[in-house]
Formats: structure tokens, C-alpha cells, sequence
């Protein structure tokens, strides 16, 4: 007899969320810290992931055979997982990983308007407030942190693309194992970062790695990324796409305060950065409790 209930099922899928969030605070620590460029990067990061995912499906007897429409499907969606990593270590590279998660933390925007689009849904008053004191807060950003544009740019498209495929991955979920999901995206996103190097010669002598970069790189690739990515995926079953993008926006205060222990990142900012991040994250943070209030409202008419 199975005695969990719903609500303990999303309790411990909001856990595993927490903690997978956290985890993804590292990320951008390691991202600053390993020399190559971005692309050779999450190149190197998913050959470690799929690798470590291959050999767990092999050790475990698991079954990770597709159809050809669902493996065509993942496959493509890992374009999208790529473009957002890239333009995720360009944006740490080109500013630095206080600002790129800061802009990272749009995601929930753009989740806001992009998943009831897609689920043709209204869009609620609420949401469209929490957008524009989003979008307020990034043009602060901007305004303060102009030496960090194109960094800021990749940022804001970086999380755009994260949103997409997490809005994807909120229906594939509910069709294969999160394992498998996250198995044959991040097998797309080596097949056409490979396919790319080969057409633009980009194997070449800039992909030597230190053995610093081997260390961080291997944590970077297991830990940061087929446990999380698999973790991270598989609460999907649970919560929804917009819900998973609320929580996720507690990256930048993970990695903000790793960036501070590890790198010093504080000294590089302005007043006028924390004041638009301030804005935008203290949105992020009342925006869910704020709807609560609002659907609790509505049930008592």
C-alpha cells in the first residue's frame, strides 16, 4: 500500500529543488574559475554528464531506448540546453557571476509570460506586475553596470533559453524518466557543439586543459550537472515549469554568496547594482506568497 500523499510528494520534490538549487550555486564558481573558453566548456561539461549518466543506466539495468519522435525531440531541445549554458559562462566571462545570476534570475519572467502562452492560459494581473518590477529592476542593472553590457545581454538570453526548455521539459517529464530526459539533451548538446567545432575548426589547441581545470570540470560535470540536471528535471513531475523558475531564482543568492567567499566578487559591483538586484530578487521572493494571498481571496467569494 502506498501511503504518500500528494502534498508529501510535493514537499519532498520542493527539498530535492532546494537542494539541487544550491548545488547549481556552484556553478558559476566553477565556471569563473576554469580557463577555457565557453563553448570548449560545456563541451568538456556534457561528455563528463552523459558519460556519467551512460554508466549509470548501464550499471543500473535501466531500459533508455526512445522513440524516434522522442529522441528527435530531446535532441533538439538540447540546442536550447547548450545556448543557454554558452551564453551563461560568456556572461561570467564578460562580467562577472554576481551579475550573470542576478540576470539569470529573469528567468522568471519570461517564464511568467511563455508558459501560459504555451499551456494557453491567462496571463494573471499578478504576473504582469511581477514582470514589469523584473524588468525594472534589470534596467537599473543596466543603468549602473554599463561597463558589464554584453555580459548582461548574454545574461537576459541566457535565461530566456533556460525558461524554454524548462517549459519543454514540464511536458517530457510527464511522458519518460527524468534520467532519460536529461540523458539524450545533454547527448543533443554535445552532438551539435561537436557538429559546430568540426564545421568552424574549433578542435583545436585552446581546448588544453590544466589540472585545475580537469579537477573543477569533473565536479562541474557529475555533481553540478547529470545529479542535478536529472534532480532538477524529475520535480517537474510535481511542480510546475513557472514554480521551478520561482525557486531557481534562489541560484544568485547561492552563488552570489560563494562568489563573495571564493572570488572576491563584492568589490567589483556598484550601489546601483545591488539596488536594481534588490528589486528584482525581493519580487522573486514575495511574488509567490503574494499569489497564495490572491488565490485564497478568490476562494472566499
Amino acid at each position: 500500500m502506498n501511503n504518500t500523499t500528494p502534498g508529501s510528494n510535493v514537499a519532498k520534490n520542493l527539498l530535492i529543488l532546494h537542494f539541487t538549487v544550491f548545488v547549481w550555486g556552484f556553478t558559476g564558481i566553477l565556471g569563473a574559475l576554469i580557463t577555457v573558453q565557453a563553448m570548449h566548456l560545456v563541451w568538456y561539461r556534457v561528455i563528463i554528464a552523459t558519460a556519467s549518466l551512460f554508466i549509470y543506466f548501464i550499471s543500473s539495468n535501466i531500459n533508455f531506448r526512445l522513440n524516434k519522435r522522442s529522441l528527435l525531440t530531446l535532441i533538439f531541445t538540447g540546442a536550447i540546453v547548450g545556448g543557454h549554458w554558452i551564453l551563461f559562462f560568456a556572461a561570467i566571462k564578460l562580467s562577472t557571476v554576481s551579475v550573470t545570476l542576478v540576470c539569470l534570475s529573469s528567468l522568471t519572467l519570461f517564464t511568467a509570460v511563455l508558459e501560459p502562452l504555451v499551456g494557453n492560459k491567462r496571463i494573471s494581473k499578478l504576473e504582469i506586475l511581477a514582470g514589469i518590477l523584473i524588468i525594472a529592476g534589470i534596467f537599473i542593472i543596466f543603468k549602473f553596470e554599463s561597463q558589464y553590457t554584453k555580459g548582461i545581454i548574454c545574461g537576459l538570453a541566457s535565461a530566456l533559453l533556460a525558461s524554454i526548455f524548462s517549459i519543454i521539459n514540464s511536458y517530457q517529464v510527464k511522458k519518460h524518466e527524468a534520467p532519460v530526459v536529461a540523458f539524450y539533451e545533454l547527448s543533443g548538446v554535445c552532438i551539435w557543439l561537436s557538429f559546430y567545432f568540426l564545421l568552424t575548426g574549433g578542435f583545436n589547441k585552446s581546448m588544453l586543459l590544466s589540472n585545475a581545470d580537469i579537477f573543477y570540470l569533473v565536479v562541474l560535470g557529475t555533481v553540478c550537472t547529470a545529479v542535478a540536471y536529472v534532480a532538477g528535471v524529475s520535480v517537474m513531475r510535481e511542480l510546475s515549469a513557472f514554480r521551478v523558475a520561482l525557486i531557481t531564482n534562489l541560484e544568485p543568492i547561492y552563488g552570489i554568496a560563494l562568489a563573495f567567499l571564493f572570488l572576491d566578487d563584492m568589490q567589483k559591483l556598484t550601489a546601483g547594482f545591488w539596488l536594481g538586484a534588490g528589486i528584482l530578487l525581493t519580487t522573486i521572493f514575495l511574488f509567490p506568497v503574494a499569489k497564495k494571498e490572491a488565490a485564497k481571496r478568490r476562494s472566499r467569494r
